[in-house]
């Protein structure tokens, strides 16, 4: 995951060499950090697996849910990044701070529902199937994105005052839209008959989505935003080994509603 914050810090440097013009004057007219808070709701899936054994099936609709490990807030305070947690990096493109490009990470989890009854078709042990299955950990499988099924993508965002200070020095309340495209760094944890590995970070999909919400400025350059988003995931080739199989892939996509609570800071130039 290092290799990819450093991508990040690359990105950053870029635009701030290129955040002048021949003048000197400034290009981005400011810019904002942010850090929060997530939950998600997540579509029904159909998940592809190859696996090196030669077993190849899908489960047809098959039921996630999220992970908010809200609770290490309290238990682990030091440690901010064990809950479902997002951060934003974002430049202002105009003076009045009504046009913005953002670099946007949601570390969301993603984790398939142990005990459902799902279909399965394809090949198991050599044999045709075409059955419902119990998605017992020990006896069949169990698989979840849960150090992160990571989306990191970048937006457009668009912001509209709606309510100033009283001598109007400083916008109160402002609601936002972004829209943005991006691309998958899941770590996928994944057990076949009891057989399990947490695999290694890889870059693994797209995703695209749209975003809304407010923003609450209780102070000068300090607000605080909540947003509700609306997305779509693609996983082509998530790495799902384990201890004793190697070379297998899964692939699935979904639909998903995110609620999200974040604290931000202006940066002026």
């Amino acid at each position: 995951m290092k290799k990819y914050l450093f991508s990040l810090l690359l990105i950053f440097t870029g635009f701030s060499a290129f955040s002048k013009d021949q003048e000197g004057k400034w290009l981005i007219k400011g810019m904002y950090i942010q850090w929060g808070y997530n939950t998600e709701w997540y579509s029904k899936s159909n998940i592809h697996f190859r696996l090196g054994n030669g077993d190849n099936f899908v489960l047809h609709n098959a039921k996630a849910h999220d992970k908010p490990d809200m609770q290490a807030i309290v238990n682990s305070p030091l440690d901010i990044t064990i809950p479902q947690y997002n951060y934003r990096i974002g430049f202002y493109l105009n003076s009045k701070k009504t046009k913005a490009i953002e670099i946007n990470f949601d570390h969301a989890k993603y984790v398939v529902t142990d005990y459902q009854r799902v279909k399965v078709t394809g090949t198991i042990n050599g044999e045709e199937v075409d059955e419902f299955k119990i998605m017992d950990p020990q006896t069949f499988l169990h698989f979840e994105h849960t150090d992160g099924a990571n989306w990191f993508h970048f937006n457009y965002v668009s912001l509209n005052d709606l309510y100033f200070s009283k001598k109007k020095i400083r916008p109160v309340f402002t609601y936002l839209w972004k829209a943005g495209a991006g691309f998958n760094i899941p770590r996928s944890d994944f057990s076949y008959r009891g057989d399990r590995l947490n695999n290694n970070f890889h870059v693994a999909g797209y995703n695209f989505g749209a975003e809304g919400g407010l923003r609450y400025y209780p102070f000068k350059g300090v607000f605080l935003e909540g947003t509700g988003k609306i997305g779509y995931v693609r996983y082509m080739n998530a790495l799902v080994d384990t201890k004793e199989m190697k070379g297998n892939r899964a692939s699935h996509g979904f639909g998903y509603f995110e609620l999200i609570a974040t604290l931000g800071f202006d940066i002026k130039f």
